[in-house]
């Protein structure tokens, strides 16, 4: 390994937080990141400042956002819907359709200077779903992969194959930006006003609809260290509490 790789990624879970303060943090610490390796250019290789990583863990109000590619016509619920339903609507600069984030989610965003690891976003996005797919695993759901789909599904290729973990991920210089959703306790009614990631005929799950209860607050963490322990075995990454 290159010695100024740095597979130290530091973690902070920031609890419930609105949708635009943490994208706006997110555009914080990545421009940092590449702040960075800019200057690094001007640096003899023996000089070059290591890169840090991040990885957020955080709970969003009920939010519907659109993906740079996507189409607004995903979006069924109007202004006064909206209003009704207390979720707001944003459009991002990820990759992917429209798709909801609320309570009961958990949503993952690593911030991660791939120089650190690999440079290759197919590579990063599978090892985003292999994380996911180990971490329901535990609790006894089999996640697969959709060929052509991202994000992670249960059932694929049967009438009933469902969503349970919506990805959706930008890079620049590398660095990567927004990150997975998974459902736990979500209230899938929300889904209802979008068609998620743009696919018509697929449904979308959460651990709680499969395992046909909700799950503890105790569980909740359980999922979440869950996801760390799987992040740092796919990644061969060290997660540090953020100082």
């Amino acid at each position: 390994m290159n010695k100024h790789q740095n597979k130290s990624v530091q973690f902070e879970d920031l609890g419930t937080k609105d949708y635009q303060p943490s994208w706006d943090y997110q555009e914080q610490l990545m421009k940092n990141i590449i702040d960075i390796k800019i200057k690094n250019r001007e640096l003899s290789a023996e000089e070059h400042i290591t890169t840090p990583n991040h990885f957020l863990l955080v709970e969003h109000p009920h939010v519907y956002t659109l993906g740079k590619s996507g189409h607004e016509e995903n979006m069924l619920a109007g202004i006064e819907k909206l209003k009704e339903i207390d979720a707001t609507f944003v459009k991002v600069n990820r990759g992917g359709d429209i798709t909801y984030h609320g309570f009961g989610q958990i949503v993952g965003y690593p911030i991660l200077d791939l120089e650190n690891f690999f440079t290759d976003i197919h590579k990063y996005m599978r090892n985003l779903e292999e994380v996911i797919i180990r971490t329901i695993a535990e609790f006894g759901l089999k996640g697969e992969r959709s060929p052509g789909e991202t994000g992670v599904w249960l059932d694929v290729g049967k009438p009933y194959a469902r969503k349970i973990c919506a990805m959706g991920v930008k890079a620049s210089r590398w660095v990567t930006l927004h990150g997975f959703a998974l459902n736990v306790n979500t209230d899938m009614r929300y889904f209802e006003y979008i068609i998620p990631c743009g696919i018509k005929d697929k449904q979308v799950t959460s651990l709680k609809r499969e395992l046909e209860r909700e799950l503890t607050n105790e569980e909740v963490e359980q999922v979440k260290n869950s996801i760390k322990k799987h992040f740092e075995e796919v990644f061969e990454a060290e997660l540090t509490a953020k100082i």
